[in-house]
């Protein structure tokens, strides 16, 4: 029987493949040649270590030739063969400042065969190159800058009653999410399956609209909700009852709310005066993200709304109240873990670009 060369480890080897085998980063491939030159030490053959380690015997000989010949080094892998890198440094920073400080001509931005066709560089180049630096220029977010003069002040106001809650309170993030609208489609959906997406059709019939009054508890994640017809100072009344009739008597509500002009009509105002342990909180002006029952009307919308399929109003309605009871049996709340501090100065920069203050 062929016998296989001797292979003979010093200590500080052993050590190294020893650890090579033991870390979590490393690469399977390079835990597998450790592993093999380890048992060729003990004097295993290469059959042996190939049951082992779950490779071939080529494979297993190739690694004890290269360990017996080059030591360590020799268990990295070889330079690949082909021709040498095309692509200069300075080109490719070239294309990464174009492609950040320029636009097309008669474009808003740059495609890949665009940019190939500018720079010479092919579309696959082009491709990996914005992949290793992030850029996506055919993808854009929206933004608004609040220009709230007071934009601080309710800042602080409202993530410190998120984050440090006043004792003997309740912490209400409320508003309305208005024509929500029960649309029947034209056509019955079809179901997704194993390798297709479920469908609907593009187009609907429309059966009314309704609008939905939730307040999020910020401590349990429960939600209080009212669903009516309209949106007005008369409908925020009700459902300010409705607060005051679910919230424990001996407990102060604060509630959190947007600038819209029913939350601050004068018969909303004289509710407040007979009813004082209601505090309205007001976030800046278009500040949206800074009230988290948005964070549950896009849940329930995602979830339940969107892709729904109502015959009537009342029928999404009773849609809407199911899902909510639903989430109230196993509330979970929106955990706010930046302060005031971090977001101002995460927003420092992005106002200075515009050339606005926040105050």
């Amino acid at each position: 029987m062929r016998v296989a060369p001797q292979v003979i480890v010093s200590e500080s080897e052993r050590m190294a493949l020893e650890r090579t085998c033991r870390k979590h980063k490393t690469s399977a491939d390079e835990k597998t040649r450790a592993r093999i030159i380890l048992l060729a030490a003990e004097g295993m053959q290469n059959a042996e270590i190939s049951k082992q380690t779950q490779t071939s015997r080529v494979t297993v000989a190739k690694w004890r030739g290269r360990f017996i010949g080059k030591g360590l080094e020799g268990l990295k892998d070889a330079p690949r063969p082909g021709r040498p890198r095309v692509i200069t440094p300075s080109q490719v920073e070239q294309l990464v400042q174009k492609t950040i400080t320029e636009k097309p001509k008669d474009r808003t931005h740059w495609s890949v065969r665009s940019m190939a066709k500018e720079t010479g560089i092919s579309k696959t180049q082009v491709s990996l190159i914005w992949q290793a630096h992030e850029l996506r220029p055919h993808m854009e977010a929206t933004f608004k800058l609040s220009k709230d003069p007071h934009f601080t002040e309710k800042l602080k106001d409202v993530v410190g009653l998120y984050m440090s809650p006043p004792a003997n309170a309740v912490v209400l993030s409320v508003d309305e999410k208005t024509q929500i609208q029960a649309l029947d489609r034209t056509q019955p959906s079809l179901p997704f399956g194993q390798g297709r997406n479920g469908t609907r059709t593009h187009d609907y019939v429309r059966n009314g609209t309704c609008c939905l009054f939730a307040a999020l508890n910020a401590l349990s994640g429960n939600v209080i909700s009212k669903c009516t017809q309209k949106h007005d100072h008369k409908d925020f009344l009700g459902f300010l009852n409705q607060l005051d009739g679910a919230v424990e008597d001996g407990l102060d509500v604060h509630l959190i709310l947007d600038n819209y002009s029913t939350h601050k009509h004068s018969k909303v105002k004289a509710w407040l005066e007979k009813h004082p342990r209601f505090k309205f909180h007001f976030i800046p002006t278009s500040s949206s993200w800074l009230n988290i029952v948005e964070r549950f009307f896009g849940k329930i919308t995602d979830e339940r709304i969107r892709r729904g399929v109502f015959r009537s109003v009342p029928e999404l309605v009773e849609a809407i109240d199911s899902y909510i009871q639903s989430h109230n049996r196993d509330p979970k709340p929106f955990v706010w873990t930046k302060t005031a501090d971090q977001i101002i100065e995460k927003l420092k920069p992005i106002y200075a670009t515009m050339n606005m203050t926040m105050d």
